[in-house]
């Protein structure tokens, strides 16, 4: 199982796909990876266990499980009251670190570096049947930069625009241990998976690390 935590393309240098957003291949180290992978088949236990939410009356396909703060349509809450009432599991001391780290990682700047420490993680789970499409956070009332880590599959993971949904986008292919980091005026990009390469995960995986996808805090 080690293969999922070592780099499985060629090396690669982090990317500024847009102007605040950055992708950085293999930026956490093996052992946070595997941290990460295990415990999120306990996070999904619950209290509040891995759902799929509906947002105006439509089930989503991408199922999640939240750190610190649950997310629910249009706002973030201690407690699901969306789902059983049950206050989330708090965001893990060891996610804070290399949460920081991240935005000194890609470049950001020290007003953003200095006070940035995540306290809030959407866990995401894309299993073969999930179809999400884009999402801008303009509801949501924090502005502070985004940190994302993919493990699992290699995705597709679409980065737009802040205007609409439509072109032009990027898309790059996030593989299992890469960081991708966005704030500042790409904020409010609208974003998506639309696409997982499931057939890239080497067998071995399957078993252990078919439910880990995405780490955002």
């Amino acid at each position: 199982m080690t293969a999922l935590f070592a780099p499985q393309l060629p090396e690669r240098d982090a990317q500024e796909i847009v102007p605040g957003a950055v992708h950085v291949p293999d930026r956490p180290a093996p052992d946070q990876r595997r941290w990460l992978a295990d415990r999120f088949h306990e996070w999904a236990q619950g209290p509040v266990p891995l759902r799929a939410a509906t947002v105006r009356g439509h089930r989503m396909s991408v199922r999640t499980v939240c750190l610190g703060r649950h997310r629910q349509p249009y706002r973030y809450t201690r407690e699901a009251t969306d789902v059983n009432g049950a206050r989330v599991l708090p965001f893990p001391d060891r996610m804070v670190r290399p949460g920081r780290r991240a935005p000194q990682a890609t470049g950001h700047d020290t007003a953003t570096v200095g006070p940035y420490t995540p306290d809030t993680a959407p866990v995401n789970h894309y299993d073969t049947g999930a179809r999400p499409g884009t999402r801008q956070d303009k509801d949501e009332e924090s502005r502070a930069l985004v940190v994302s880590l993919s493990i699992g599959d290699t995705c597709t993971f679409r980065f737009g625009n802040t205007e609409s949904r439509a072109k032009p986008h990027t898309d790059p292919l996030p593989a299992s241990g890469d960081l991708f980091v966005f704030g500042g005026p790409a904020r409010l990009a609208h974003r998506g998976v639309p696409g997982v390469r499931h057939q890239q995960r080497p067998d071995q995986h399957h078993d252990a690390y078919d439910r880990a996808r995405r780490v955002t805090a």
